[in-house]
């Protein structure tokens, strides 16, 4: 595969938010993302999750499927149940012909609670990161197995949020265990996604490109806001509106031979952040820097 771009519904739509974009029928969301260039989408919450129902939707739009997140729990039960959970969205992403599968351990996870303050998200014992990544190398092993490579999500407000926790995570976990990038999240969180991936371009399975509002940002970590209240107030933004240095981060991806998929998500709120010129403005920006890049 070459590199290709893609864009993830939270454009339009939020999953954690269903009022954001609520009124926006899936069928505008696909086709002003093939208006604004993208060759693929991710799955979102208004889509069929049959492929013999997602299928010709898709095609009649000419997009395909990039991936689908997947919010794992093998902190709270063991890989046997973990892959019962995850079968029918495994078996979507397959039939679909996607390669990589987005998952995030989402135990204790607090991205989704509007009230509760980013510094109090869960972090992991010694004990606990033994658990999750031996059980999260089996679950790799297996879903590579099913044809999938498994693209781990580092997110805020979540067990693996910052960049020593994403060192810790390659360090600990074998290569079946892959890399997405998201260059928002890990801003968010303090780190670097030039160095990282630097340090792990050969890891990097899927890339998830957000960019970031720095004022915004300084202000939200000031009011240690909760996760939604600082995508509500718009700490995200597309490639190209924000702080982000994706000129450098696409050279150290191209360096280690990437080849995937670029996925601009950059969630805001459609009513301030119309939804086509946010997909167009990071379509057409990170075209250009993968031209430059790639």
């Amino acid at each position: 595969m070459t590199i290709r771009l893609g864009i993830n519904p939270l454009t339009w739509t939020n999953d954690d938010m269903p009022e954001l974009g609520a009124g926006t029928p899936l069928e505008t969301c696909l086709a002003e993302a093939k208006a604004a260039g993208f060759a693929g989408i991710e799955l979102g919450n208004k889509f069929p999750r049959r492929a013999a129902e997602l299928g010709p939707i898709l095609a009649r739009h000419g997009l395909d499927l990039v991936s689908g997140w997947y919010g794992a729990r093998l902190l709270e039960r063991d890989v046997d149940a973990e892959m019962r959970e995850a079968e029918a969205h495994i078996s979507l992403l397959s039939a679909m012909g996607c390669t990589v599968m987005v998952h995030a351990e989402v135990s204790r996870a607090i991205h989704g609670h509007r009230t509760m303050p980013l510094s109090r998200r869960p972090v992991l014992s010694e004990a606990e990161w033994a658990l999750l990544t031996l059980r999260l190398a089996e679950f790799a092993r297996r879903l590579k197995a099913r044809g999938l490579h498994l693209a781990y999500h580092h997110h805020m407000g979540t067990v693996v949020e910052t960049e020593a926790e994403v060192d810790r995570l390659m360090a600990e976990t074998p290569p079946e265990v892959g890399l997405l990038l998201d260059t928002g999240h890990l801003a968010f969180a303090g780190g670097d996604p030039v160095a990282v991936a630097e340090r792990h371009a050969a890891r990097v399975v899927h890339v998830h490109c957000k960019d970031i509002r720095a004022a915004v940002l300084k202000d939200a970590k000031a009011r240690d806001l909760p996760f939604l209240l600082a995508v509500l107030a718009g700490v995200f933004t597309v490639p190209g509106d924000g702080s982000v240095d994706y000129a450098a981060v696409l050279r150290k991806l191209a360096g280690a031979g990437y080849a995937g998929w670029l996925v601009v998500e950059a969630e805001q709120d459609p009513a301030k952040a119309h939804p086509l010129t946010y997909a167009r403005l990071g379509h057409d920006a990170l075209a250009r820097l993968a031209r430059s890049a790639f």
